[in-house]
């Protein structure tokens, strides 16, 4: 129940978003904590498959983040795209929350990946 309230506290936060990107900082905000997806997971998870770069330019317009957790996505290699500061930035978020990190890329194992 609490989740739905929160839920709904966040619709009110995205005004303003196209519906696209709604959808995408939605997904985003459903990764749990110590979990990554990826740019094109969530492309697949909004119904638009091919659409994982607009997935990146609409986590780049993340108005709450951490609340919602964009540092959770990253590339379909590992590794982290955007400028480097805000990619070291994102992986240290990240191994505070226990994931594995190697050679500057998360280890995508089927139990990290939401």
């Amino acid at each position: 129940m609490e989740r739905t309230v929160r839920r709904e506290n966040l619709l009110k936060r995205l005004e303003g978003l196209t519906e696209f990107e709604k959808a995408v900082l939605l997904a985003t905000f459903e990764i749990p904590r110590g979990k990554v997806s990826t740019y094109k997971r969530i492309a697949e998870r909004v119904g638009r498959p091919k659409a994982y770069r607009a997935v990146g330019n609409a986590l780049h317009k993340n108005p709450i983040p951490p609340t919602i957790p964009c540092h959770r996505v990253v590339r379909s290699d590992g590794g982290f795209g955007g400028e480097k500061k805000s990619a070291e930035a994102r992986m240290r978020l990240l191994m505070e929350e226990g994931v594995k990190i190697v050679k500057g890329r998360v280890k995508l194992t089927d139990d990290i990946l939401f």
